[in-house]
C-alpha cells in the first residue's frame, strides 16, 4: 500500500489507507504501508510501516499536501521491491509526486492504482501529463472512490475505472458514545466537522446561521477541525456579534464520536473540490440529518429529502431555510437520521476492502500469464 502524503499529517487518502490496511491484515492478507513522514511529529502509525522520505507542504485543490520531492528515494525504492517481492502493489494517488513514481518505475507486481482528487480544473493532470503518463500505462487497473473522481481522471487518462468508494468504521460513530454535557442544554446544536479552509465553505454557514440565530435563537454552532478562520469568517463574527459559535479546534479520532452525538443537524457547505465526504459518512453512522451543498462529491452520498438536504453551493439563504426547516421540524429531522444510520451500512470497511480484493484478484487474473509491467 503505497501513499503520496506524509502520514504524521490527517488527511482523508492517509485515513482511507490506515483503514484498508488494518482491514485487509484483519482477513488474513499481509500488508505494508510506504508513505513520507515527518520524524519531528508524534502520530499512530499503522502496522508495518515504512517511512520513506521527508515531506515538504504544497498547495493542492484549495488545500495543503505534503508529500515527497526527493528523487534519493530511487534506490532505497528499488532495493525494498526486490527484497520484499509484493504481489500486489495498491498505489493511492498513483500520479501524485514522487514515491508513488518511484514505485512505479521499479515494480515488478501487478499494480493498482485508487485515484482519490476531483477538482474543477485539470491544472495537475494538464501540467504533468506528458511526463506521467508512461507510469500511468504500468497500472494494471484502476479504481475511483466516485463518479466525480473517476470523471478527473478519465478527462487526462482515460481509462476503466472501477468506483470502489470510500469505507467506515461504522461502530465508532454509532456505538451510543456520550455527548458533550455542556452543550446539552436544550438549544439545537449545528456541528461543522473539517479543516479550515475556504473550499470547506465555513464562511456560507456563518452567514447561514447568523441569519437562523435572528429568528431561531436557541440554537448553537460547533465548530470542530484545525486551522483558523480565514479573514472573510472573521469579519462575520466580528461583524455580527454572532453568539453560540463555538471553535474546537483538532479533536482526537476517539472524541470525534461524542462531538455527532452532541450535535442535532450536521452541516457540510463546501464549494467545490470534494471527491466524496467522509464526514457524511460519519454523520449518518450517528444517525444525524445532514444540510450538505449540492456538489459532485456531496450528492453522490446524500439524497435531498432521504437522509438530509443539500442547497446550491454559497447560497447562504437556501442554507439558513434548510438549517431552519430541520430545526423546526424535528421528527422530520430524526426520520433522516435513521434514514443515513441505515444506509451506511454499505460503507462498511469489511464490504468496501472486500471489493478491493476481488479487484486484487481481476488484477492477477489479467496479468497472469503476461509481462508484469505493461507497456503504453
Amino acid at each position: 500500500m503505497v501513499s503520496p502524503y506524509d502520514f504524521t499529517w490527517p488527511g482523508g487518502v492517509t485515513a482511507h489507507v490506515t483503514q484498508l490496511a488494518r482491514q485487509l491484515g484483519r482477513t488474513g492478507h499481509e500488508v505494508q504501508v510506504l508513505a513520507p513522514h515527518s520524524p519531528s511529529r508524534e502520530y499512530s502509525s499503522p502496522d508495518d510501516f515504512i517511512r520513506l522520505g521527508r515531506s515538504v507542504p504544497l498547495p493542492s485543490g484549495g488545500s495543503i499536501a505534503r508529500v515527497s520531492l526527493s528523487w534519493w528515494l530511487y534506490p532505497k525504492v528499488r532495493a525494498l521491491l526486490q527484497r520484499e517481492d509484493f504481489d500486489i502493489i495498491h498505489l493511492h494517488e498513483p500520479m501524485a509526486p514522487i514515491l508513488p513514481l518511484c514505485v512505479l518505475e521499479f515494480s515488478q507486481a501487478v499494480n493498482v492504482g485508487t485515484f482519490h482528487a476531483s477538482y474543477k480544473h485539470q491544472h495537475l493532470y494538464r501540467l504533468s501529463h506528458p511526463i506521467i503518463k508512461r507510469w500511468h500505462a504500468r497500472l494494471h487497473g484502476g479504481i475511483a472512490v466516485s463518479p466525480a473522481a473517476q470523471r478527473y481522471v478519465n478527462n487526462s487518462f482515460p481509462g476503466d475505472y472501477k468506483i470502489i468508494p470510500n469505507g467506515i468504521d461504522v461502530d465508532h460513530f454509532s456505538n451510543n458514545p456520550a455527548p458533550w454535557p455542556e452543550f446539552m442544554d436544550g438549544k439545537t446544536n449545528i456541528l461543522f466537522v473539517g479543516r479550515l479552509e475556504k473550499r470547506k465553505g465555513l464562511k456560507y454557514l456563518l452567514e447561514a446561521y447568523s441569519r437562523l440565530k435572528w429568528e431561531l435563537p436557541d440554537t448553537r454552532l460547533l465548530v470542530v477541525g484545525p486551522g483558523n478562520p480565514d479573514r472573510d469568517s472573521h469579519h462575520i463574527l466580528s461583524a455580527r456579534a454572532m453568539k453560540d459559535v463555538v471553535f474546537l479546534g483538532k479533536v482526537s479520532y476517539q472524541d470525534l464520536p461524542r462531538y455527532y452525538a452532541t450535535a442535532d443537524i450536521f452541516c457540510a457547505p463546501a464549494t467545490g473540490a470534494e471527491s466524496f465526504g467522509i464526514v457524511l459518512l460519519e454523520a449518518m453512522a450517528a444517525g444525524k440529518p445532514i444540510v450538505a451543498s449540492d456538489i459532485e462529491g456531496y450528492n453522490a452520498i446524500v439524497s435531498h429529502g432521504r437522509q438530509g438536504l443539500l442547497f446550491p453551493r454559497k447560497d447562504t439563504e437556501a442554507l439558513a431555510a434548510a438549517l431552519a426547516l430541520l430545526v423546526q421540524n424535528p421528527e422530520m429531522a430524526q426520520s433522516m437520521g435513521a434514514r443515513g444510520r441505515q444506509d451506511v451500512e454499505t460503507y462498511r470497511w469489511d464490504k468496501v476492502a472486500s471489493q478491493v480484493v476481488d479487484f486484487y484478484y481481476d488484477c492477477l487474473s489479467s496479468a497472469n500469464g503476461h509481462s508484469r509491467t505493461r507497456t503504453g
